[in-house]
């Protein structure tokens, strides 16, 4: 009760706050925008996005694993809602068969991530997520969020108009002068005041943005009411399917490489018991989504960077913080007042978050012995998935309809060349010198 009423902990809850609210807050907006949804549709998944990340997140902090790590609407599964508008709206599928599908496919997913959580073979699973798997991960969903982010500070749309917009000058400016702020701010002020870079970041830009181009009144009309399957009613499309539940499965790497990578932080090796409490809740998170048309759920493993750069260890602020995020949605007014941040500002923001990815990255790959012969382990994947998100959606129309959408997406075939080429072979021994495998036994 005492560690309550201290003034350092609302502090540091209020910067959970606002990371947690940064990383959200985008995302039904973008998507919303890109299946084309009214502002007054948009406002109703906005605020229930608020309340079940405020849910989800509280549930576990206080009975998952039980540690600090935001737990919200997935960022490879953003991406793939994303690249799947634009990929299958190229290909002439209607934007409510595709919505249709993907809701399918997501509340199957969650079925089958509260199962990996239930039968207890999260464990089993999270031996195929190896460095090198978790190197490539980290690496290809930092460049998937990226082209988001940057899309967002340039002032370019997420919905219909896209593939015609052209760079918002403004816009970008502001955009950009908030993102190397941050950086400075983040690199060179004193640990207390680096610690709150991103807030700082979110209310200058706000502010700045507020100034220069008037108050952002996009989201702010009144909700029209919650809704089931916003994107379109339950259908059967095999290839939308079929991907959302492989990325359903891929999106476990997130659980792994959250957990693993705060073991060191707080002094502590994840358990079974915590795999299967932390699988549940995400799995039970992701079929609401499914019907309510969010994106579906993960442990996020930006939140490492976010630890390392605040250095708000303690479990009580992210419970605050969360509480507060909960309240933002229950309240509607509050959740318009708050949807009213400029995109540009939030994805600048977050750009700089999410640099971090490149360094969770690295520190996977440290694990790796790379040498001339054995470096295709990891080529392959990093080349192949970072070329395939650049390549039109035009290029995969030869491709069969029911492997297209995965085929597609670079994040989800680099993830996979990953698991086959890390598990299939002994790297290790591959090219080795005498040297490397000295290195290996210590």
């Amino acid at each position: 009760m005492q560690d309550l009423k201290s003034a350092r902990n609302w502090v540091a809850g209020l910067q959970w706050f606002f990371f947690i609210f940064a990383n959200i807050v985008v995302i039904p907006i973008t998507v919303g925008e890109a299946f084309g949804l009214s502002q007054s549709e948009i406002v109703p998944i906005l605020q229930l996005s608020f309340i079940v990340t405020g849910l989800a997140c509280l549930a576990q902090a206080l009975f998952g694993h039980k540690r600090p790590i935001l737990e919200g609407q997935s960022g490879l599964w953003w991406g793939i809602f994303l690249t799947l508008v634009a990929t299958t709206s190229a290909q002439g599928m209607p934007l409510e068969v595709l919505g249709g599908s993907l809701a399918l496919g997501v509340i199957l997913s969650g079925i089958i991530t509260v199962l990996i959580g239930l039968t207890g073979i999260g464990p089993a699973i999270a031996k195929l997520f190896n460095p090198g798997v978790m190197g490539v991960f980290m690496f290809l969903l930092g460049v998937t969020l990226i082209q988001i982010f940057l899309k967002g500070m340039l002032g370019i749309p997420f919905g219909a108009g896209a593939d015609s917009a052209t760079i918002d000058l403004p816009v970008a400016g502001v955009a950009i002068f908030i993102a190397v702020l941050v950086m400075v701010i983040s690199i060179k002020s004193p640990a207390k005041i680096r610690s709150y870079s991103l807030l700082i970041g979110i209310i200058v830009g706000w502010v700045l943005f507020t100034i220069i181009f008037g108050p952002e009144n996009g989201t702010s009309e009144k909700a029209s009411g919650f809704k089931l399957f916003p994107f379109g009613s339950l259908t059967w499309d095999v290839g939308v399917v079929v991907t959302a539940v492989m990325a359903g499965l891929l999106n476990t790497s997130n659980t792994f490489g959250s957990l693993k990578g705060t073991d060191a932080m707080f002094q502590a090796t994840t358990t079974k018991k915590d795999y299967l409490s932390s699988f549940s809740i995400t799995g039970l998170a992701t079929i609401t989504a499914g019907i309510f048309g969010l994106v579906p759920y993960a442990p996020f493993v930006s939140s490492i960077g976010f630890l390392r750069q605040t250095n708000i260890y303690d479990r009580l602020p992210f419970i605050i913080g969360s509480f507060l995020f909960f309240l933002m949605g229950v309240i509607q007014p509050i959740g318009s007042f708050f949807s009213t941040m400029p995109l540009s500002i939030g994805s600048a923001v977050l750009f700089v978050a999410y640099l971090q990815l490149f360094n969770s990255s690295m520190e996977f790959f440290k694990g790796v012995l790379f040498n001339t012969l054995n470096v295709y382990r990891s080529a392959i994947p990093l080349f192949v998935g970072t070329i395939i998100m650049t390549l039109p959606a035009s290029y995969f129309e030869s491709i069969p309809s029911f492997i297209r959408p995965f085929m597609s997406n670079g994040l989800l075939v680099g993830i996979i060349l990953a698991l086959i080429l890390e598990n299939m072979l002994n790297w290790d021994s591959i090219g080795a010198t005498m040297e490397d495998r000295k290195r290996a036994a210590k």
